[in-house]
């Protein structure tokens, strides 16, 4: 099995098992396992195939060619891109009505604020354009395929979780589905607030130094 073999295969798996646990075989491995013993499989799986997947992805890696050349205006949209990717995923931590709410049937979301004017899915939008970022600036064989995994699996976690929260939480859902918007300022421009805003640019910035002789973002062209 080659290596590039290796990884489609490490791809599917991670994916795969995620939207398997996450809906179909939720309520089934809830009543075997418990929901203790299902989140620990789900963590267990998610963690395997994902060492599978990082280990396959850095021996195909590995003087692996690019497909094409991004030049600098690859790297200018990749790095916006980034930017923002950054400031969302930062801002999602910040009263997110997708994470768990023990207690109270929730009634009432409340209007979107901060990052969630700009999207209702923050974080996984903030992993979708990480993805689209890297498919435009580094193109080889194994990038790509790592880099659709994540695409795939946050877009359809995306979708899967507003299925899913207006089967649990019902209008109160639909109404926030109804305030924000799916993708991206689709409802208009927004600013993220303050806090994203400057935490994201932290985040953007650390990361792509981080990434030293790359050059990428800002640093590509100073120095």
């Amino acid at each position: 099995m080659t290596p590039l073999t290796s990884l489609v295969l490490a791809s599917l798996a991670f994916v795969g098992t995620h939207f398997a646990m996450s809906h179909p075989l939720r309520a089934g491995m809830v009543a075997r396992f418990g929901a203790g013993g299902f989140m620990g499989v789900y963590v267990l799986v998610s963690f395997a195939t994902l060492l599978w997947m990082l280990f396959a992805f850095r021996a195909a890696h590995a003087g692996a060619p690019m497909l094409w050349d991004a030049g600098d205006a690859g790297w200018i949209i990749g790095s916006l891109l980034l930017w923002l990717g950054s400031i969302l995923l930062v801002g999602s931590f910040v009263r997110n009505p997708a994470f768990p709410t023990p207690g109270a049937p929730v009634t009432r979301i409340g209007d979107p604020t901060a990052v969630f004017r700009i999207t209702r899915h923050p974080m996984l939008w903030g992993f979708i354009l990480w993805a689209a970022t890297h498919a435009i600036v580094a193109p080889s064989a194994p990038s790509l395929v790592l880099v659709a995994a994540i695409f795939i699996l946050s877009l359809g976690g995306a979708w899967g979780q507003d299925r899913k929260k207006e089967r649990l939480i019902g209008d109160a859902w639909r109404e926030w589905e109804a305030s924000t918007s799916f993708v991206p300022f689709g409802r208009g421009l927004a600013s993220p607030g303050l806090f994203a805003g400057l935490g994201g640019t932290a985040l953007f910035l650390f990361a792509t130094f981080a990434h030293g002789a790359i050059g990428a973002g800002p640093w590509r062209w100073i120095g």
